[in-house]
């Protein structure tokens, strides 16, 4: 579906979002530090840039800002901008990488914080940004088990003021809590969606207490990264190949817009991955 295709018709309320995004200039499967990478398959990276091109111009079709950080060459990862850092309420939060194939895109994400006019901060403990720390309403919800520290939850609340819930994630194949769980709302009581078997029994008990309304999104959907997705309160970017969760946020009032990153989840990341969103 394109942006020209959407109805009109819907009772929700986008709202006007600012995106940071980084190019796949450099992408490339050179190792393995996820159950998605295969170093063994090819990519094709003008394929990859035309995929990445399409996102990014639907954002601005959409009347959303999206700023660019320069790729670096030698950091193939760095297009999953979403793990550069946490930027909410004026606090910019820079990541700090577990696997040390990825520990130079905090530099890169440090400089382009400094730039825009933060002072942007450092964890002790490790921390993977947007991939693992989710801003639903007025709460970061924060994942851990294979790549953010749960000791990092507690220095994230201090540097941002915010509550911070902690969600165990216990299967490797959703190692950030963004591709097992998205933000499909704002507000109060936001609203998400979710895939219960990426966490463990405390974290379903917290995520039932918190959200009793959350989409549960089935496993089809889930492998296809459909959770790995955007929302801007009204349309609603997910993988093109996740038609049940499509299916279920247009019965929902949403507007999903299937959009296909095909070489992109060679390395475990989509949508989401690829946006990292200011919180202002």
């Amino acid at each position: 579906m394109t942006v020209s295709d959407l109805s009109t018709d819907t009772t929700r309320r986008a709202r006007t979002r600012r995106f940071v995004m980084t190019a796949p200039a450099h992408f490339a499967v050179h190792y393995a530090i996820n159950p998605w990478m295969d170093p063994t398959v090819s990519v094709d990276v003008e394929r990859a840039i035309a995929q990445w091109e399409v996102l990014r111009r639907t954002y601005s079709d959409l009347g959303h800002t999206v700023e660019l950080v320069e790729p670096v060459p030698g950091l193939p990862d760095m297009v999953y901008a979403a793990n550069g850092g946490l930027v909410v309420d004026g606090h910019a939060i820079v990541a700090n990488f577990t696997h040390p194939e990825r520990a130079a895109e905090a530099d890169a994400y440090f400089a382009w914080m400094s730039a825009a006019g933060w002072e942007p901060q450092r964890t002790r403990h490790h921390n993977e940004g947007q991939g693992d720390l989710l801003v639903a309403g007025t709460t970061v919800l924060a994942g851990y088990g294979f790549r953010t520290d749960r000791r990092a939850h507690d220095e994230i609340a201090g540097i941002t003021g915010l509550p911070v819930l902690s969600l165990e994630l216990v299967d490797p194949r959703f190692y950030h809590l963004d591709t097992a769980l998205t933000v499909l709302t704002d507000g109060p009581t936001p609203l998400i969606a979710y895939y219960p078997p990426a966490f463990s029994d405390g974290a379903l008990a917290l995520l039932r207490s918190h959200f009793p309304d959350a989409l549960i999104v089935g496993t089809a959907d889930a492998f296809a990264f459909g959770l790995n997705a955007v929302s801007d309160g009204r349309h609603v970017l997910l993988p093109a190949a996740a038609t049940g969760f499509a299916g279920q946020l247009r019965d929902a009032g949403f507007q999903p817009i299937g959009v296909e990153l095909s070489e992109l989840l060679k390395g475990g990341g989509s949508v989401k991955c690829c946006t990292l969103e200011v919180f202002s």
